[in-house]
């Protein structure tokens, strides 16, 4: 499909924006029509506008699934004419009042499998080789990496984890950042220090999350979902370049339930007050445990299954 996002600035590219948003739908009513599908499901971003509509005025069973606590545009744009909407936050539905009631359903996010809501704390350790450590930290700053978020955690390595022994601190730095973090990892002589790992990317998500006391990252929907189901006390530091904001506002609402504590990106103030908030809430282990149990009240363990049983009741299968 031939669709663009619209720039939240003005913009003459929102011009062609605004006239594919008008057309595209009549242009997947021609796949829509070779494919037959029983059902229709997008999952908010702006590509689905397109598909979704054509299948609403043909006729065809839609569901959209919004995995943000703020739905994008696209979400609200379709809603009215939307059988179903899957949401991950019950908050979500704050910002769907002219939708009823029985249209929205909580259902959480499918997570990829070894993501569980009891992990095995010890035998994770022994897996990622922390046995002789009291207690890890893992930071990350997503796939494609950070910059902020990694010189941050990288100052919190050089003036706490390294004369923290008795703590490991991993960080994924991504694959964009590798090459910069290395060199101020270098830089700053940590290079060899025993609890101190720089790593490109983690292939075992689900074993480091669940050998850590504490965990640092962004707030993306699939991210807070994992530290949910994993009932980890956080510490998200939102990113600033997202649509809508929305990663402040999904952080928001763990926040609100003392489940994770944010530090916004401009605030990081070159990783002081990343420093100070770490080292408070690794000096509380009960205060984490708090926030892990609270970080739990959100997971929702079957969410495959919700989202399937949604499906058959629009496909009567």
């Amino acid at each position: 499909m031939d669709v663009r996002g619209l720039r939240r600035s003005l913009s003459p590219q929102n011009i062609r924006a605004a006239y594919l948003a008008a057309v595209s739908p009549y242009r997947a009513k021609k796949i829509i029509k070779e494919f037959r599908p029983d059902i229709v499901i997008g999952t908010g971003g702006y590509v689905c506008w397109p598909v979704a509509r054509a299948a609403q005025m043909m006729g065809i069973p839609t569901m959209l699934h919004e995995s943000n606590a703020f739905p994008g545009v696209a979400v609200k744009m379709l809603a009215d004419r939307t059988d179903k909407i899957l949401l991950n936050f019950a908050k979500t539905a704050e910002y769907l009042k002219k939708c009823p009631e029985e249209k929205l359903v909580v259902v959480g996010n499918p997570l990829r499998a070894g993501f569980s809501p009891d992990p095995n704390r010890e035998s994770a350790r022994r897996a990622i080789g922390a046995e002789k450590y009291k207690k890890v930290i893992l930071s990350y700053g997503g796939s494609l990496g950070a910059t902020h978020v990694n010189e941050a955690v990288i100052a919190m390595m050089r003036d706490y984890t390294r004369a923290h022994p008795d703590t490991l601190h991993t960080l994924a730095v991504g694959t964009i950042e590798w090459e910069r973090a290395s060199k101020l990892f270098s830089e700053y002589g940590l290079e060899g220090v025993p609890n101190l790992r720089l790593v490109e990317y983690l292939y075992d998500m689900p074993t480091q999350m669940a050998a850590a006391d504490l965990i640092i990252c962004r707030a993306g929907a699939m991210t807070i979902s994992e530290v949910a189901m994993m009932r980890r006390p956080a510490i998200f530091v939102p990113s600033p370049n997202v649509t809508e904001n929305h990663q402040y506002k999904n952080a928001l609402v763990l926040a609100e339930a003392g489940a994770a504590v944010i530090i916004e990106e401009k605030d990081l103030d070159g990783g002081r007050t990343l420093i100070k908030t770490a080292e408070e809430l690794m000096a509380d282990d009960a205060r984490r445990r708090k926030m892990g149990e609270a970080a739990g009240a959100f997971a929702v363990t079957d969410a495959n299954r919700r989202i399937w049983e949604e499906i058959r009741k629009l496909t009567h299968v």
